[in-house]
């Protein structure tokens, strides 16, 4: 498809300007719902956390897919959020606990 250059702007051979091409229309009845916020590695970190029972390192490694020391970092950054993490080392196992903040 060619393009002849008209007054600082292109018109198509088929007659329409590019500018008009590339406008979306906006507001259709037929627009899909706007979709649910994902529940990310965080969030699901924070849920363990935020349990009665706690996390351990092992659990929130399985559950977000990240390395140990991944984790760490993340808590430290819900830590910086508001979030009271407190752990305790019962029989050699620490685990990880937190308040959500108000």
């Amino acid at each position: 498809m060619g393009r002849a250059w008209v007054g600082g702007s292109a018109i198509l051979r088929s007659g329409q300007e590019a500018s008009q091409l590339s406008k979306k229309k906006t507001g259709t009845k037929n627009s899909p719902a706007p979709e649910p916020k994902k529940v990310t590695k965080r969030d699901k970190l924070a849920a363990l956390l935020v349990r009665e029972e706690g996390a351990t390192i092992v659990q929130m490694t399985k559950a977000t897919s990240w390395l140990p020391h991944t984790v760490r970092a993340a808590m430290t950054g819900l830590r910086k959020q508001g979030y009271a993490i407190d752990s305790d080392k019962v029989d050699g196992l620490r685990t990880y606990r937190a308040v959500a903040p108000e």
